[in-house]
């Protein structure tokens, strides 16, 4: 992480999250919205977007800042590495992104908001199907885990990270989680991504957007965390 300077790092993460969210968020908004021409695309759509918003956010921002754009990468590769002394310039600067990329969410389908008639809460953050706390940290730990080891071990093979193969793999790495591991629980698999569109729709003016459900929102920030860190042992026991 010291290969970046403060500045690209505060640029590359803020505005490679804010696309992330916008991209990811704007296809949970297409799917769901009334008036949207993509409603009840599906899981596969929604899947598949969030997979296109990581490659695409990841290109954009990897030579500013290594493209981590989730607080639970930083802390996999800080434990990884042992490097530590970014990691608060990396994690407050994706939470601005991810705030700043739901914002955009709303004001790209605003029209939609206006005439919104459901809560919209499932567009900005994720929500279980079955709501049990230990189920859900579970779900979301075990996802995350297996997102941050395939990071890490990118880092075995040179070649990938030359070619700039690394970013498709995990671009297709989220679509599989969100395939496989993803029905339980929306597949949070990242902090910013989860809270800051959460605080986000608890303040913008949205009709009938119901509750934001803070009672839950901490699962989908505790359970990214400890499979990052989870990830970053493993990582250095294991190779």
């Amino acid at each position: 992480m010291s290969a970046f300077s403060n500045g690209d790092i505060f640029v590359g993460e803020t505005l490679g999250t804010a696309a992330l969210i916008l991209l990811g968020g704007g296809v949970c908004a297409a799917v769901t919205l009334k008036k949207s021409k993509a409603i009840n695309a599906g899981w596969l759509a929604i899947t598949f977007g969030w997979g296109f918003a990581v490659m695409i956010a990841a290109y954009m921002s990897a030579s500013k800042s290594g493209a981590h754009l989730n607080p639970a990468v930083t802390l996999a590769i800080a434990v990884k590495s042992g490097e530590w002394g970014n990691v608060p310039l990396y994690l407050g600067s994706q939470m601005l992104g991810a705030m700043i990329g739901a914002v955009l969410v709303w004001l790209t389908y605003l029209g939609q908001f206006q005439a919104n008639e459901e809560p919209t809460l499932g567009i900005f953050s994720t929500g279980p199907e079955i709501r049990n706390p230990i189920q859900n940290l579970l779900t979301e730990i075990i996802g995350t885990l297996v997102l941050c080891l395939a990071i890490l071990t990118q880092g075995l093979n040179a070649d990938l990270g030359t070619s700039g193969l690394g970013i498709l793999i995990v671009a297709f790495t989220v679509v599989g989680i969100g395939l496989s591991l993803g029905g339980p629980t929306g597949y949070a698999i990242n902090p910013v991504r989860d809270l800051g569109p959460r605080i986000v729709h608890s303040l913008l003016p949205i009709p009938n957007k119901g509750g934001s459900d803070w009672s839950y929102a901490w699962i989908p920030v505790a359970g990214p965390v400890i499979g990052g860190l989870l990830a970053g042992g493993i990582y250095n026991l294991a190779f």
